[in-house]
C-alpha cells in the first residue's frame, strides 16, 4: 500500500501540470511500473488530445513489459468514446494486469464503467488509494458535472473591524481603501491564474475599476464577467479594454464585439441560476466571485458557493460598507505577513 500511495502522489503531481489546459476535462496523471521500477509517466496535457494513460503507454519503448506491469492513475480510466478512444480499451489491449486508481469518476459517462470493463477483462483493479486527495484535485470537474454549474469560489478582504470598503458617499474621500498587503495581492493573482472565470458586480467595477487580470504572477487571464443589469458602466473602465474575453450579463441586450460579449438575461427568472447555467453551457468549470458585498451576499444567501477565501487585514475603517454576513467556521486560518486568510468549505 505504501508503494501504491507513493505512485498515486506522483500521478497527482503529474496531473497538476495540465491545470488550465485540459478543462472541461479533469486533470489526470499516470505512472507505469515494472517490478516496482517506473518505466513510463504521462499526463493529460491539453483538452481534446491524448489522455494520461495513452501518453504513458505510448512512451513505453518495450511494450512487452506492459504484460507484467502496474498502471497507476488518479482518476478512473474512461470507458466511453469522447474526443479520444476509451483508455480502458487501451489498457486491456496491452494486457496490463494491474491497475491502481485514486478515485472513481462520478461523471455519468464513466461512473464505474471503466473499472467494470477492466475487471471483466481479468485486470486486477484497486480503487480508493488516496481517494480524498484525488477527489479534491478534480473538485471543479466533479462539481461541474454533478451540479451542472461551475465550482464557485467566494473571495473578499475585510478590515479588522469588519468592513469591505470605505464610505463611498463621502465625495471628499481621499483615503486608500486597500486592505491587504502586497503579498496577499500576489497570492490572489496566482489564484486568478488557476481558475477559468472571475466575476464582479456593477458597483465594484465603478468604484475600484479593476482589471481582473493576472499581473503579479505568471499565468493565463481568467474570463472576465461583470453583472451590469441596466448597463450603467462607462466604456472607459478597465474591464472594457479588450485585453481579454469579457462577458456582461444584463437586462437590455445581447451583442458581441471582439472580446466583449453582452448577454441578455430575464428579469423574472433567478439571476444567478441563469448566469451559472450559461457558464455551464460554455464549459466554464470554475469561477471566482470577487465582489462587491451585495453580489457576494447574494451567492451566500442562495447557498451557491463551494469555497470561500476571506482575508482579514490589520486596518480599521471605523465606518463604511460592511463585509458579507457569513456564519461559518473556517477549515483553516493562515497568517500572511500582517493578514489572516480564512478558508471555508461549503460541505
Amino acid at each position: 500500500m505504501k508503494i501504491d500511495k507513493k505512485q498515486i502522489i506522483r500521478c497527482l503531481e503529474l496531473a497538476k501540470q495540465g491545470m488550465r489546459n485540459v478543462a472541461p476535462n479533469p486533470m489526470v496523471g499516470c505512472v507505469i511500473t515494472h517490478q516496482n521500477i517506473v518505466i513510463a509517466v504521462g499526463y493529460h496535457e491539453k483538452y481534446g488530445e491524448a489522455h494520461a494513460e495513452v501518453n504513458a503507454i505510448n512512451s513505453v519503448i518495450d511494450k512487452s513489459l506492459l504484460k507484467e506491469s502496474t498502471l497507476y492513475v488518479n482518476l478512473e480510466p474512461c470507458a466511453h468514446t469522447g474526443k479520444t478512444p476509451p483508455c480502458s480499451d487501451l489498457i486491456i489491449k496491452h494486457h496490463i494486469p494491474n491497475v491502481v486508481i485514486g478515485c472513481i469518476d462520478s461523471y455519468s459517462e464513466v461512473a464505474g464503467k471503466g473499472v467494470e470493463k477492466l475487471k471483466a477483462a481479468g485486470v486486477n483493479v484497486t480503487v480508493g488509494v488516496l481517494e480524498e486527495k484525488s477527489k479534491d484535485l478534480n473538485k471543479r470537474f466533479f462539481t461541474f458535472h454533478n451540479k451542472k454549474r461551475p465550482y464557485i469560489i467566494l473571495k473578499w478582504a475585510e478590515t479588522k473591524d469588519g468592513f469591505i470598503d470605505l464610505d463611498r458617499s463621502d465625495q471628499t474621500l481621499d483615503k486608500d481603501n486597500w486592505i491587504t498587503t502586497p503579498y496577499s495581492k500576489k497570492l490572489v493573482h496566482k489564484w486568478r491564474s488557476e481558475e477559468q472565470a472571475i466575476m464582479v458586480g456593477t458597483n465594484t467595477a465603478i468604484n475600484d475599476n479593476p482589471k481582473l487580470t493576472v499581473r503579479e504572477t505568471e499565468g493565463n487571464n481568467p474570463l472576465r464577467i461583470v453583472l451590469d443589469l441596466n448597463l450603467r458602466l462607462p466604456q472607459h473602465l478597465n474591464i472594457f479594454d479588450g485585453s481579454t474575453p469579457t462577458l456582461v450579463y444584463n437586462f437590455i441586450k445581447s451583442e458581441q464585439n471582439d472580446n466583449l460579449e453582452f448577454i441578455k438575461i430575464d428579469k423574472v427568472e433567478n439571476l444567478l441560476s441563469q448566469i451559472l447555467t450559461d457558464l455551464h453551457n460554455r464549459n466554464i468549470l470554475s469561477i471566482v466571485i470577487e465582489g462587491g458585498a451585495q453580489l457576494l451576499q447574494t451567492f451566500i444567501d442562495q447557498n451557491l458557493w463551494d469555497e470561500a477565501k476571506v482575508f482579514i487585514g490589520e486596518k480599521e475603517f471605523k465606518s463604511g460598507l460592511k463585509a458579507p454576513r457569513f456564519d461559518k467556521t473556517p477549515i483553516n486560518s493562515l497568517q500572511f505577513d500582517t493578514d489572516i486568510l480564512n478558508t471555508y468549505l461549503n460541505a
